[in-house]
């Protein structure tokens, strides 16, 4: 709160609940920053050092290993957070419960994803014991509900000097690593280390400042319970991450790791933009719902700016990347992934979507279209796997970055046209992309606040 400007903080210093979210806000978005930042800069040199094949087949298998982190998470974060704010004096069964069931989604995601890659990979030894040690942070899930009970609390600040001061402590064990020449598989083993650290830190943080490991009770009628709930989030964080994991792996597949690692590199950089809107719509929602309740047509101008906003905040990521794209790709990763300059100059471009869909987000809740968001992202997840089935063997990774603009596009603004509820919503995203109708709008005085 103290690098608030003192004006605004005079303005919210009598509202303590609005304290309280602002300060939690500031917290998740440095927490966002502080990973994008050194995440890339960490990712980068990792990258440089393991060259193209190498950082691919790890860029494959933490891909892989991805795929199946939803079925460990079981979709219960929210869930556990609703019914602990609900009921406070059940906290521990909810805990409990949630626990024992991520545990055992763990031990099936981790032996389904045995399963696969044994199949799909029989003659890579390599690939399949890079995603054994991935893959293990999957049973470490269970150690998420300290996050969520801090979440609960509005109380963000302890998971996020935990899991950020523990990223930092691996980051530089990475650089000792490439200082040190180690193989790849060191790499593979810091990653699980660092996942398995912060798991037994947030078991203990979860004890000191919440209800103790102990007192935890697992009820198989709240088990049952939380699964009845959180199914179909389930299956919107799974089609999500197949979504945006898919292409890596079925490049993998179909190309090789060498390509992985080029467009891995590509990916890299043009997804390290995207905790922008989410931080965004984060602080816009409340203001979103707020004007809903008073008027319709002030709910539709605020939704309208948003879109605005978005867009033209993706564009200009987007048009000096795509002109300046070989010279950061190489600079950053060096000139042997220069052919990554062309993949990121196409797959940039799909901020303007993922933009225009994080800030649709406050539509689908506030309209209590759930299902139809979920409908969303499997259609997006299908158009991008059937595009990558038939773009990159013609292309290589040119045509998995086309796939996936294309899918991006089909999900968050194709979608609406087809869905009758949603088509006044792809009317308004395209009055977004106009860019003389965002201008007669500002000077009309539609803000998003």
């Amino acid at each position: 709160m103290n690098i608030i400007p003192s004006v605004l903080r005079r303005r919210i210093a009598h509202r303590p609940a609005l304290l309280k979210i602002v300060d939690n806000l500031s917290w998740l978005f440095f927490d966002k920053v502080l990973r994008m930042g050194v995440g890339l800069i960490v990712w980068v040199w990792i990258a440089r050092y393991l060259a193209p094949e190498q950082f691919g087949l790890l860029s494959f298998a933490a891909a892989f290993t991805g795929l199946f982190a939803a079925i460990a998470g079981a979709g219960v974060q929210g869930i556990v957070v609703r019914d602990i704010v609900r009921d406070p004096h059940g906290k521990e069964e909810t805990l409990g419960s949630a626990a024992a069931l991520q545990l055992a989604g763990g031990f099936l995601a981790y032996g389904l994803m045995l399963c696969a890659i044994f199949w799909l990979r029989p003659d890579d030894h390599m690939a399949r014991l890079l995603v054994a040690i991935l893959g293990t942070a999957v049973l470490f899930k269970a150690s998420d509900v300290a996050v969520y009970w801090f979440e609960s609390q509005v109380l963000f600040k302890y998971p996020v000097w935990l899991q950020n001061g523990t990223f930092l402590a691996f980051a530089l064990v990475k650089v000792a690593l490439i200082l040190q020449g180690a193989p790849l598989l060191a790499f593979a083993w810091a990653i699980m280390a660092e996942a398995l650290v912060v798991a037994l830190l947030l078991a203990c943080m979860l004890s000191l400042h919440g209800p103790k490991l102990r007192s935890l009770q697992v009820a198989l009628s709240r088990v049952k319970g939380l699964l009845r709930d959180s199914w179909p989030l389930l299956l919107s964080v799974l089609a999500i991450i197949i979504y945006t994991k898919v292409d890596q792996i079925m490049l993998g597949q179909m190309m090789g790791d060498e390509a992985v690692g080029i467009y891995s590199a590509a990916v890299r950089v043009s997804e390290v933009w995207y905790f922008v809107p989410m931080a965004l719509v984060a602080s816009l929602f409340p203001s979103i719902l707020e004007a809903k309740k008073r008027s319709d047509a002030q709910y539709k101008r605020r939704l309208q700016s948003l879109y605005d906003v978005m867009v033209w905040l993706a564009v200009a990521v987007a048009v000096p990347m795509a002109f300046l794209s070989t010279l950061v790709v190489t600079t950053l990763f060096g000139e042997a992934y220069i052919d990554a300059g062309p993949v990121l100059a196409i797959h940039i471009w799909g901020a303007v979507f993922v933009f225009l869909g994080v800030a649709s987000g406050p539509w689908f809740l506030a309209e209590n279209r759930q299902m139809m968001s979920l409908q969303r992202t499997v259609f997006g997840a299908l158009v991008n796997i059937a595009l990558n089935l038939v773009l990159i063997p013609r292309y290589g990774y040119l045509g998995a970055a086309w796939a996936t603009v294309i899918a991006q596009m089909a999900a968050a603004f194709l979608f609406d046209l087809i869905q009758r509820e949603t088509r006044e919503m792809f009317l308004m995203k395209l009055r977004a992309m106009n860019l003389v109708s965002v201008i007669k709008r500002n000077r009309c005085g539609q803000g998003v606040a």
